[in-house]
């Protein structure tokens, strides 16, 4: 087997035949053909599943379906459970709504076949590519400044890539560390090209309008894109301090409104406190500990943990801002937020060893343990800023 297409999908069951006809046809094209195949990692809930089926009955090529029923890793998950399962070591990813067109398949293939790069990507902004596939204006306008955002984010890594974004591309799979992969989302070359230096070389191709179905874009999965790419840029201690950092301000909001309220700013301190606890272990589990809730103790243990620390901290910290408030003479926002900060290093050290530890001993230790004992060590990559 030369290459594996590897199609990611979610409730594309209109569109899998046409793109396999479609994909027979570009192959056709090729002189002396492609041996090639069509992996399906299917996370939906509708009925692609039974419609890829039906479809490899009579595919003209082999077209193998892995259907899973928990979507670890998102659409990232999925391109690199399709590269375990692959048959060759050169893997296309295409998205299955056909707005990355098959016909360009061939020339994605001559030139990886050039044998000088790792990946070959189709970009929307190199030359003669377009974006017109994208819904209307305010799409391209959030396309390409997220874009901008990324390459300015890894200067180094992405100099030669005009659309890091893009989820079409051929990769050979063995030049993939998946061990230093975190799959959150949709990005997944975002993340395989920020890991380690690759070869890289792009062609241009005609982003389309969807051949059938509904877009997953959404605000949720923006949502997703910007915990993934600060993860990456920033490490998963720089992740917690950006959720700290919203609870701080949104701390500081809160003991500024109601003292103007005529609240006493102990109280002020006490209730804002109770708010932003609640608020961040919510956010901390969605963006910063989601991979390491498998192996740690049940959500309610871990809420009350997360909860009786940092009442327990605030019990200490509240009597520090009133000291500083009625000794050092300074107003109670600012000693609120010289304490906050104090705190997180004391905070983030306590859910990584103790929150979110493993739940049996012999468990292997939790990524955030291990991040811990590194010192964060992806908070900096070398050369890149």
């Amino acid at each position: 087997m030369q290459l594996s297409i590897i199609v990611p999908t979610y409730n594309e069951a209109p569109n899998v035949a046409e793109l396999v006809r479609r994909v027979t046809a570009a192959l056709d094209t090729v002189p002396g053909g492609i041996d090639a195949e069509i992996l399906f990692v299917d996370d939906s809930t509708d009925a692609t599943p039974e419609v890829i089926r039906a479809v490899a009955a009579d595919a003209p090529l082999p077209v193998r379906l892995i259907h899973r029923d928990k979507a670890v890793g998102g659409l990232g998950g999925a391109v690199l459970e399709g590269f375990a399962a692959a048959a060759a070591d050169a893997c296309l990813v295409i998205d299955g709504d056909l707005q990355h067109p098959p016909e360009r398949i061939p020339e994605l293939w001559r030139r990886f076949s050039h044998g000088d790069v790792d990946v070959v990507i189709a970009s929307r902004y190199a030359g003669g590519g377009t974006a017109h596939g994208l819904a209307d204006r305010t799409r391209v306008m959030v396309s390409k400044s997220s874009t901008a955002v990324t390459r300015a984010m890894f200067p180094i890594r992405l100099r030669e890539v005009t659309d890091p974004m893009t989820g079409f591309f051929l990769i050979d799979r063995r030049s993939v560390d998946q061990a230093l992969l975190r799959p959150r989302g949709f990005k997944i070359l975002l993340e395989i090209l920020a890991r380690r230096p690759m070869r890289i070389a792009e062609v241009p191709f005609d982003f389309a309008d969807r051949h059938a179905g509904d877009s997953k874009a959404s605000v949720r999965q923006g949502l997703h894109f910007l915990t993934q790419l600060t993860a990456l840029r920033f490490g998963k201690m720089s992740l917690f301090a950006v959720i700290g950092g919203l609870g701080a301000v949104a701390n500081v909001a809160i003991v500024w409104a109601l003292t103007q309220l005529g609240v006493d700013y102990i109280l002020a301190a006490i209730v804002a406190a109770e708010v932003t606890i609640v608020g961040n272990f919510l956010l901390q589990e969605r963006f910063v500990f989601d991979d390491m809730r498998d192996n740690a103790s049940g959500v309610w243990l871990r809420f009350a943990k997360s909860f009786t620390f940092n009442n327990a901290e605030a019990l200490v910290r509240i009597p520090i801002v009133a000291v500083m408030v009625s000794t050092g003479h300074i107003s109670a926002v600012v000693a609120t937020a010289i304490t906050l900060v104090l705190a997180f290093f004391v905070r983030f050290l306590f859910h990584s060893l103790v929150v979110y530890a493993p739940r049996k001993p012999g468990v292997e230790p939790s990524r955030a343990r291990r991040l811990v004992e590194e010192i964060d060590q992806e908070v900096m990559q070398p050369g890149e800023l």
